[in-house]
């Protein structure tokens, strides 16, 4: 086993000695390394790639996740198909995206197929996105409508003034957007092409736009699992792009990051954090999923290297250059987590301890022995740095782990108006809320 070393960004409250910086988000220098995450990489192959895909039962009856004592899980949306990614409207309203993977993007191969519909809604995408409004605050909408159809696997979603954008996997789309509107009727525009296909998990493509409301920023992952392919194919992928709000100016804003399919601004600071799901068939524990923050101009390794410079010896073409460049990422998540949803904290509600730290949604994976994942984590912020360790928050998806069965599998997060967490678990066709006693 060799252990690596990986420098975290931030300090914790251990780190007494050292001087909290001012936040300031135009400097990238002010995201600094002071405290030590001790992170043990085995060597790859030390055990066998597996496919281990779970068994969704859905939940029985009165069976809900279970939170931290002080809190309260409610169900607040169900008979949805797929709700995969959540997103709260300034006037408060919840819009869900519904789009899954569709079986036209994986190869049917016998048992392969037949895993991946046990442990996920397959077949055609409904693509669309759901209205949903609480009127009267009770943690239950009472009203819930169609707001946008006719899409293609869409994901990330905005507002900006008098513009709406949803992020398809083959394009960004704007709308005209009045406030309170509970549906848009009039054409949009493709204002930025978007690459697709590919991997079949790596069809999101998240949104978010900085303080200020003059950049987007989309994430986007790979085509492949390593670029098996080639680097022909990777183009605009593995990246997230900065654009303006017209879809004009596009550059790659950070790159080598294979699926940050959670993208989120830490509140006062500006900063950019990623939850990046990693690379699989190197063994059980290779390689992390982890939680970052993001560089401009960085570079965090897919495919040459992971977590920081450790080479990933399937490349034909060794780069050694490239993976001297590599930016070791602040916090491992674990391996085969599909770390996927990120969202901070940015409501009242919750305990201080939750103020401005970061909940994450681990939709679970298929290519570890056992399973791993599923559930909602929170990775503490002192001082506006992460602490050194991810907690469980919202756990028992799990139902069987012998027998591989699990209720769902949660994936998207926000922050509700009420100050509430809203959970989309996708494969149960349902959205969880938790508050606080």
């Amino acid at each position: 086993m060799k252990t690596y070393i990986a420098y975290i960004a931030g300090i914790t409250l251990l780190a007494a000695s050292c001087k909290q910086k001012k936040a300031d988000a135009s400097k990238a220098d002010d995201i600094n390394t002071d405290v030590k995450q001790e992170v043990k990489l085995p060597a790859p192959y030390q055990t066998k790639a597996v496919s281990n895909y779970c068994k969704v039962i859905g939940w029985p009856a009165g069976k809900m996740p279970i939170a931290p004592p002080g809190f309260t899980v409610n169900l607040f949306a169900d008979t949805l198909k797929n709700p995969r990614n959540i997103y709260i409207a300034p006037n408060g309203d919840v819009l869900v995206s519904e789009a899954n993977t569709e079986t036209k993007g994986i190869k049917k191969i016998g048992a392969k197929i037949i895993g991946v519909a046990a442990s996920q809604n397959l077949g055609k995408s409904a693509n669309r996105i759901t209205i949903l409004r609480d009127t009267n605050g009770d943690g239950v909408p009472d009203m819930r409508g169609v707001f946008l159809t006719r899409l293609n696997q869409p994901y990330g979603m905005l507002i900006l003034g008098n513009s709406f954008y949803v992020a398809n996997t083959d394009g960004l789309w704007k709308y005209d957007y009045k406030p309170g509107q509970t549906q848009i009727t009039t054409p949009g525009k493709m204002i930025l092409s978007l690459p697709a296909g590919g991997y079949n998990n790596h069809w999101t493509r998240n949104l978010r736009a900085n303080a200020a409301g003059t950049k987007i920023y989309i994430a986007v992952g790979s085509g492949t699992n390593v670029a098996e392919h080639g680097m022909e194919v990777e183009k605009r992928r593995a990246d997230v792009l900065e654009i303006n709000p017209d879809g004009s100016g596009e550059k790659i804003y950070a790159s080598g990051l294979r699926n940050p399919a959670g993208i989120d601004f830490q509140p006062g600071t500006g900063v950019l954090y990623a939850a990046v799901n990693e690379r699989d068939n190197l063994g059980d524990d290779l390689v992390p999923d982890y939680l970052t923050s993001v560089k401009p101009g960085g570079f965090y390794g897919w495919p040459w290297a992971y977590f920081g410079q450790h080479e990933d010896p399937r490349l034909e073409v060794k780069r050694p250059d490239i993976v001297q460049k590599t930016i070791t990422p602040d916090l491992s998540l674990g391996p085969h987590t599909a770390s996927l949803g990120l969202v901070f904290y940015n409501g009242k509600k919750f305990p201080a301890k939750y103020i401005n730290g970061a909940f994450i949604g681990q939709h679970g994976s298929w290519n570890r022995s056992v399973l791993s994942g599923y559930k909602v984590g929170f990775v503490p912020f002192v001082n506006n740095k992460p602490a050194p360790q991810m907690e469980d928050f919202l756990t028992g998806f799990i139902a069987n782990a012998q027998k591989k069965e699990v209720y769902g599998r949660p994936v998207g997060v926000a922050v509700a108006q009420d100050g509430s967490l809203l959970v989309a678990d996708d494969t149960s066709n349902r959205i969880w809320r938790v508050s606080a006693k």
